[in-house]
């Protein structure tokens, strides 16, 4: 699997002819290697391999990095710079969107005789597509989030912060078996469900209000990735309505989702929709985004996005309305792409539910 998976990444060494690349990203070290740890980098040259890490992490390494020599560094830096020199490389590619000036500038320094080349948007194809484990774990750590979610929706109710409900929703997951949350939930009631990226706050959640909830759990080093938004009591007939545009723009690119259909094409669905019901200019974020190893990579699914659905592709579908000084509705699920459609990783329903 990992042989590969080298076999790709060469070929992106070989359109830019370089003699190796070095990866800094740990989640596309974790790809290449294995390696579960929080710190090093792979070099990956035409005829070899190797990855670099500290003393903290070499004992770890020898039980997961298989196939590939270990070497251990006191500075990262030099320890590529080494290994780099010693193997006479001249052009050495690296990370475009990963790496930092100031990493890019010391590296520069350390070899002066070497030429660094930027390697694009393109090393993020490398995780595209996933194989059959990673939609096994990616589909566990969904089942994880969304079984946790709708257990804890009994404690959602009139006087509970929207910190508190969030905590309580991040312990259980972990309980569940959650190795982490995805990223900082949010929830977002009330006035404050205009905000797409509303993190929990001390604001109370009061009866009449709808509450978004966007969450997800890391599971093997995986993400998930979904949002609801529920009613607390009684939902009046202008959230009904409105959450009903938002089911419905969800629901029409879902349906559209296979092999060969354009990114974009997907985003147009769901944003014409939201626009024909005249709540355009209140849906501005893109339709979705791929979800794995980070919990935002490749695809865009936005106006932007290039490109069309593959088998094996794993993405999310969220469109929203975000009206200020009223509320929002956000509706959101993770799907594979099939080989004559999609598949459902995200379990909690998208009707309106009220608690």
């Amino acid at each position: 699997m990992l042989k590969d998976r080298f076999v790709k990444a060469r070929g992106f060494a070989e359109k830019h002819e370089v003699d190796a690349i070095v990866f800094f990203s740990m989640s596309n070290v974790r790809y290449l290697s294995g390696f579960t740890g929080s710190d090093g980098a792979i070099v990956l040259g035409m005829d070899g391999a190797w990855f670099l890490t500290d003393s903290r992490y070499t004992t770890q390494a020898s039980l997961e990095v298989v196939g590939i020599e270990t070497i251990e560094y006191r500075t990262k830096l030099d320890g590529i710079a080494s290994l780099v020199s010693e193997r006479g490389f001249r052009r050495l590619g690296f990370e475009a969107e990963q790496t930092t000036v100031a990493t890019l500038n010391a590296l520069a320094e350390k070899l002066p005789a070497v030429e660094l080349v930027a390697v694009g948007e393109e090393l993020s194809l490398l995780r595209l597509v996933k194989n059959s484990r990673e939609l096994e774990v990616l589909g566990e750590a969904a089942r994880i989030a969304s079984e946790t979610l709708l257990a804890s929706l009994a404690s959602l109710g009139p006087g509970i912060t929207e910190r508190d409900y969030a905590l309580e929703l991040e312990f259980a997951m972990r309980r569940a078996g959650a190795d982490d949350k995805s990223f900082d939930f949010i929830v977002a009631s009330g006035e404050r469900g205009a905000l797409p990226h509303g993190r929990a706050s001390d604001k109370v959640i009061e009866r009449g209000e709808l509450v978004t909830i966007d969450f997800g759990a890391v599971y093997g080093g995986y993400h998930s990735d979904e949002t609801v938004t529920v009613a607390v009591g009684e939902a009046d007939p202008r959230q009904r309505e409105i959450y009903g545009i938002v089911k419905d723009a969800h629901d029409r690119a879902l349906a559209a989702v296979r092999p060969g259909v354009a990114f974009r094409e997907l985003d147009c669905l769901a944003r014409d929709y939201i626009a024909e019901k005249g709540y355009g200019p209140y849906f501005g974020h893109g339709l979705g985004h791929g979800v794995g190893l980070d919990v935002h990579e490749k695809p865009v699914v936005s106006p932007r996005g290039e490109g069309v659905a593959e088998e094996g592709m794993v993405f999310t579908i969220e469109p929203g309305i975000y009206i200020p000084g009223w509320g929002g509705v956000r509706i959101e699920d993770t799907v594979v792409v099939t080989a004559d459609g999609f598949r459902l990783l995200t379990r909690v329903p998208k009707e309106l539910m009220t608690v």
